[in-house]
């Protein structure tokens, strides 16, 4: 049986459009499900909310969002970044609303350390960007060098008009570090079938977290030889036959239980 829907989250002060396509890609790869690319508070179009400084809240958020979508449950959650501990947070607290995680470059407490989760040639560009005086294009261009290693510059003028029509406020930026910076996740492994894909020239976030995360959870893990953080930007495709491959096997798996 299909996933009836599949929900995208994406990561620190980032929104529904920059998913740059891969959110119309992965409607179109699964024809039979529905597909909610969703914004965090103080993020896309819910910029002008504050953002909470724990994560819990921004589940407590998203589980609101979908019932008033009307979306058929359990669903399938895509999720990048500090996204992957909203998804984590989910998973396990109500497990039983999901059917298939995918978490994608994403890092947190206990698995990985701090130096490891933002690596040290970042930290200055990073604190310094929601107080930044530079045009939103340059904004987007030094993000996009940090966090794609195939860029591709045509996304560049929508980001850029994105960050001037819905701008994430200074206070919510650093808002959702902290709440980033304190997340821990449970002890447990997720429930629900787990997939989780890392990008071996990931410059922003070390490529351990994925494997060490893994490695704890005894999950799979696919990793990609040279994409960058924003790995559904550098090998969208990639990431769709990975997620096809996972819907596959969770497909047998349950026929096998009828």
């Amino acid at each position: 049986m299909a996933i009836a829907t599949w929900i995208l989250l994406r990561g620190l002060t980032r929104g529904r459009h920059h998913w740059a396509g891969f959110d119309r890609a992965l409607e179109a790869a699964m024809p039979a499900s529905r597909v909610l690319a969703l914004d965090l508070p103080g993020n896309g179009e819910l910029f002008e909310m504050q953002s909470p400084t724990c994560v819990a809240d921004m589940v407590l958020n998203v589980r609101n969002q979908l019932q008033q979508c009307g979306a058929v449950g359990p669903v399938g959650v895509l999720a990048v970044s500090m996204g992957g501990m909203v998804a984590t947070q989910w998973a396990q607290t109500w497990p039983k609303e999901l059917a298939l995680l995918v978490l994608v470059n994403t890092s947190m407490r206990p698995y990985s350390n701090p130096l490891q989760r933002l690596l040290a040639k970042n930290y200055l560009h990073l604190l310094s960007l929601p107080f930044a005086s530079e045009k939103p294009v340059d904004q987007e261009r030094t993000i996009l060098k940090m966090t794609s290693n195939h860029a591709q510059l045509d996304v560049l003028d929508h980001w850029a008009q994105m960050r001037k029509s819905q701008p994430v406020s200074s206070m919510n930026a650093l808002r959702q570090l902290w709440a980033s910076a304190r997340f821990r996740a449970h002890s447990s492994a997720p429930q629900m079938p787990t997939l989780i894909l890392g990008s071996h020239g990931d410059s922003l976030v070390s490529p351990l977290c994925s494997m060490q995360l893994a490695k704890a959870w005894g999950v799979e893990l696919r990793m990609h030889p040279s994409a960058g953080h924003d790995l559904t930007l550098d090998a969208g495709d990639w990431v769709l036959a990975e997620v096809q491959r996972a819907c596959g096997a969770l497909s047998q798996v349950q026929g096998s239980v009828r």
